[in-house]
């Protein structure tokens, strides 16, 4: 069955409201409703077509109200902070996370006309550790790096969806888990890192990462919006690379740090609004790989850009430039070396 009403969550961040976009300028569609504490960008909200904006918390049950009053059919869950765009605080995050996607989903279960959910989460999931596999797939333990960080929301999350299809075996769920979306437009903490001129990495690792550019991402949730692809997808750009390869690309300083004085170093970046979270040291400890068999054979998507590709796009689009003022990188060094002392 084709989907007649859609209503996306999240719209104010970058991947909803673009993907709003889309979904507003596709004929198909009878009505595309986006919401969000906070309106999407001047640029969203003048390419939007048919689509509308509500401004609705998600934390209210007076979403349900939302839902039902339109007669949406299709449900679209991008308000999940995994990858955050620097030091935000915790309980915020969380109740949007866990307790917000308790409300979306439980509106959801009372609403008859609602017979598709698509959920974006992320890989994360999974955690990172010396113990992980080298490739994780879709039927990997979920152990997030931390008791209490991003990831862990995820877990959650993606434990009231399995309850909510328990309860209504006649939805059509997907679940997307994006490796770190990158892009030109796209702000996170992993954007943020790789854009510092020296940039500090824990002494002894150089962990694998794989990358998903935000055109991908846009198109898997997309299709999963038009298309019935129920599952569990992995999401991720084909090959990995290092990260010493990655700074190197971005013509950033790598500068090796004892794994203790990460959180020295931490304090030391909050004013570039980098953070260094349980979750994102292990990324960097250990990396991450995902195994997309799933994503091409069955979903049907094959990304375009591979791991590689989409960080080169990520720094041609930012317009990054090598580092190479001499002055500049004594003095960001010598910063970073005084607080390690």
């Amino acid at each position: 069955m084709a989907s007649n009403v859609v209503l996306v969550t999240g719209v104010g961040g970058e991947l909803g409201g673009r993907l709003l976009v889309r979904l507003g300028n596709n004929p198909d569609l009878e009505r595309v409703i986006g919401v969000d504490t906070a309106p999407p960008p001047r640029k969203i909200l003048q390419r939007l077509g048919h689509a509308e904006f509500v401004r609705a918390d998600i934390r209210n049950p007076l979403i349900a109200k939302v839902i039902d009053t339109a007669g949406v059919d299709t449900v679209v869950h991008c308000s999940t902070t995994v990858h955050p765009a620097g030091p935000a605080r915790r309980p915020a995050i969380k109740e949007v996370n866990v307790i917000g996607t308790m409300r979306l989903l439980a509106a959801c279960q009372r609403a008859p006309k609602v017979r598709k959910l698509v959920v974006k989460s992320t890989a994360a999931v999974y955690g990172a550790g010396p113990r992980s596999p080298a490739v994780f797939t879709e039927d990997s333990e979920l152990i997030p790096a931390s008791s209490s960080g991003y990831a862990k929301d995820a877990v959650e999350m993606e434990g009231y969806v399995r309850g909510l299809a328990r309860r209504r075996p006649d939805l059509t769920i997907t679940t997307t888990r994006f490796t770190n979306v990158i892009g030109p437009d796209v702000d996170t903490v992993l954007a943020r890192y790789f854009a510092l001129p020296v940039v500090p990495t824990v002494l002894g690792y150089d962990a694998r990462l794989q990358l998903l550019h935000s055109s991908d991402a846009l198109a898997i949730l997309e299709r999963a919006t038009l298309e019935d692809k129920p599952g569990v997808f992995n999401a991720g750009g084909d090959g990995v690379l290092t990260l010493s390869q990655a700074i190197r690309r971005a013509g950033r300083v790598e500068l090796p740090v004892p794994r203790a004085m990460v959180g020295t170093v931490a304090k030391m970046l909050r004013g570039a609004r980098v953070d260094f979270s349980p979750d994102q040291v292990r990324l960097l400890n250990y990396g991450r790989v995902v195994d997309t068999t799933r994503l091409t054979e069955v979903f049907g998507y094959r990304p375009r850009w591979s791991s590689e590709a989409a960080f080169d796009d990520y720094v041609t689009g930012r317009g990054l430039r090598p580092v190479l003022d001499g002055d500049q990188l004594a003095g960001a060094a010598g910063k970073l070396l005084a607080a390690i002392r």
